[in-house]
């Protein structure tokens, strides 16, 4: 799980968002200045400062923009208390599930993240190969999972991670994309085109960034989509007591 850093972080973060507080509103006929994205993100994921049009031919998800694929579904998992804890895009038989979380101005944190993913699925039973992917460091795992005849099975999974301004993005790829390159291609583009949207708000490292539904999202049940490959919920979404590798409720949108 990600461990919040208490109060003195919480103070520090609020200390780092003094600058960027008391910015004016631009005038929306003004042209949009963009950022330069580092070197390490020159092809992507964004901050919303680095694009021109941070919304055009994506979904608002707030913390989120995701792009808008044909075909794709957008899976939203929901806590009880309606939080949106995570997104997943589905596209064929390939899923991307989505997190950004809020992280230090001075340093990215992907490389600790990593090394927190290893002892987790460790002892979850599972398998964890270190590599060098698109977006640099990445792990590939074999989890345990149940199959539907009640069996135990393995499942290949992708863990990816780019460190923004102020915010982290960690994406876990699962289905055909994860083992086929040209599956992983198409979905490694999505992740490649999203946009986060920090804020300006006060969050101690590690905080979850609020995501939201979209109007149009339908509730689903999970049951009914059992057939679709789904990405284990990450261990890093807050909880102490998730199954990383169990879905939680859902709500749905297709595009």
């Amino acid at each position: 799980m990600f461990r919040r850093r208490g109060r003195a972080a919480a103070e520090d973060a609020e200390l780092e968002s003094e600058d960027v507080l008391g910015q004016e509103p631009k005038d929306d006929a003004a042209p949009r200045k963009t950022a330069e994205a580092p070197e390490e993100r020159k092809n992507g994921p964004w901050d919303e400062t680095e694009v021109d049009k941070p919304l055009e031919g994506r979904v608002d998800l707030g913390g989120l923009l995701v792009p808008a694929v044909p075909g794709m579904e957008v899976r939203l998992e929901v806590s009880e208390q309606q939080q949106v804890m995570a997104i997943t895009v589905v596209l064929g038989q390939s899923a991307i599930q989505l997190q950004a979380f809020a992280a230090p101005r001075s340093e990215g944190i992907w490389s600790e993240v990593r090394d927190e993913i290893s002892v987790e699925v460790t002892k979850q039973g599972g398998v964890i190969d270190k590599g060098v992917g698109a977006f640099g460091p990445e792990l590939r795992a074999r989890v345990p999972v149940r199959l539907p005849d009640g069996s135990q099975g393995v499942q290949v999974v992708r863990f990816l991670g780019a460190d923004g301004p102020r915010w982290f993005l960690r994406a876990v790829i699962s289905g055909q994309a994860a083992v086929q390159p040209q599956a992983a291609a198409v979905v490694e583009q999505v992740f490649r085109d999203v946009v986060v949207v920090r804020g300006t708000q006060a969050m101690a490292p590690r905080d979850p960034i609020p995501l939201r539904l979209p109007p149009q999202a339908q509730p689903t049940d999970p049951a009914a989509a059992a057939g679709t490959p789904a990405p284990p919920a990450s261990p890093y979404s807050g909880g102490g007591d998730v199954n990383p590798f169990e879905r939680g409720p859902e709500i749905t949108e297709i595009r």
